[in-house]
């Protein structure tokens, strides 16, 4: 019986059992635990939109540093650019998106008109499509429908949490300032409570998590603000409507890893198609060509392979990322994954070199 529990195989089934017992508790007292979602869930976001501020200023405070200006005073100082950024945009872009929002709203009537008069179309002659056509497009209709109802209640819960998330936004310039006023701090109150050896191991990992995500939120700023340029200059060139509408749409989007593309393109092609047909083909070649030279010129020198994901592993994680937390789980998905992932190589060279130690001793 002692030989027996000494076997790897064991120990391994016995821990298999302690962790599904562990989960089998938690569920049982769930509700102990609701205080702590909710906490969570409050400061979520605050916390992420800082973080996120957090990375995008970080440079320009060392810059500031540099020269010889004390790190408050710089904060301060990038506050105030801040504000007269998006004081320029409020008075000047937002009017401009406003009017082709409006003239958007206006022309949807006419917009519908041509949609119900293909539908009419298509059921007059429905008899000429072969069956399989008729079952995709049945297909395709009902998706939309339940597409377009879901959209329905997530902006009917977005628009109910209002009040709450400008609350959260109120929050996130404190927040901001003492990320960046102590930063130092972070990693020596974690290592503390360590031993030396330790301490250096952590402050690899959280060194190098902390070069992974800035990689990807200072990389993803400066493309998704690339394409956006892109996309306005080619729609004007074009000469589409609601060229400034959309290319916001589109940079914004552009967040979206493998997705962002595609989504960009459907308001766009569709706007295009109602303008005139050919102006779609036109769309098209815009989004190509700004796709080809974000893909060929500005991630690899912005970006490089910092993150070191390959294509296929970042379209199932944000397919996974998708069914778990929606758009903001496909935005959140790599970069949890490139911070996972340094984890795990560290707990593995780490395992490497504690097996390399027994056998040098042995």
């Amino acid at each position: 019986m002692m030989d027996l529990t000494k076997t790897k195989w064991f120990r391994v089934c016995i821990g298999i059992i302690l962790f599904l017992t562990i989960i089998w508790l938690i569920n049982e007292v769930q509700f102990v635990f609701t205080p702590v979602v909710v906490f969570f869930q409050t400061l979520f976001i605050p916390f992420l939109l800082g973080g996120i501020l957090f990375y995008l200023f970080r440079p320009f405070i060392h810059l500031l540093e540099k020269i010889k200006v004390p790190r408050k005073l710089g904060i301060l100082l990038l506050y105030l650019i801040f504000i007269g950024l998006l004081t320029f945009i409020i008075s000047v872009i937002a009017p401009v998106v406003h009017q082709q929002f409006s003239n958007l709203i206006d022309n949807i009537p006419e917009m519908v008109d041509v949609v119900e008069q293909g539908i009419t179309y298509w059921q007059a002659n429905q008899e000429m499509l072969p069956q399989y056509v008729k079952d995709a497009i049945d297909y395709v209709s009902t998706r939309l429908e339940d597409i377009l109802m879901s959209t329905g209640n997530y902006i009917g819960s977005v628009l109910g949490n209002v009040v709450s998330f400008i609350v959260s936004l109120v929050i996130v310039p404190f927040i901001l300032f003492y990320l960046l006023s102590d930063q130092e701090k972070f990693v020596p109150n974690v290592t503390r409570y360590f031993s030396k050896t330790q301490s250096h191991q952590i402050r690899e990992v959280l060194g190098d998590m902390d070069k992974a995500i800035a990689s990807y939120i200072q990389g993803q700023l400066i493309v998704s603000s690339f394409v956006g340029i892109v996309l306005f200059i080619g729609y004007l060139i074009i000469g589409l409507d609601y060229s400034l509408l959309l290319a916001l749409f589109g940079m914004v989007t552009n967040v979206i890893p493998f997705l962002g593309p595609f989504l960009a393109a459907i308001p766009a092609v569709i706007a295009g198609w109602f303008q005139d047909p050919i102006m779609s083909l036109y769309v098209i070649i815009v989004m190509v060509v700004a796709q080809q030279a974000e893909s060929n010129l500005i991630s690899p020198v912005v970006m490089g392979k910092s993150l070191n994901v390959h294509p296929l592993t970042i379209i199932l994680l944000v397919l996974v990322g998708g069914n778990l937390a929606g758009v903001l789980g496909m935005i959140l998905i790599i970069p949890s994954y490139a911070v996972g992932k340094v984890i795990v190589q560290h707990i593995y060279r780490l395992w490497n070199i504690h097996k390399q130690t027994k056998v040098e001793k042995a």
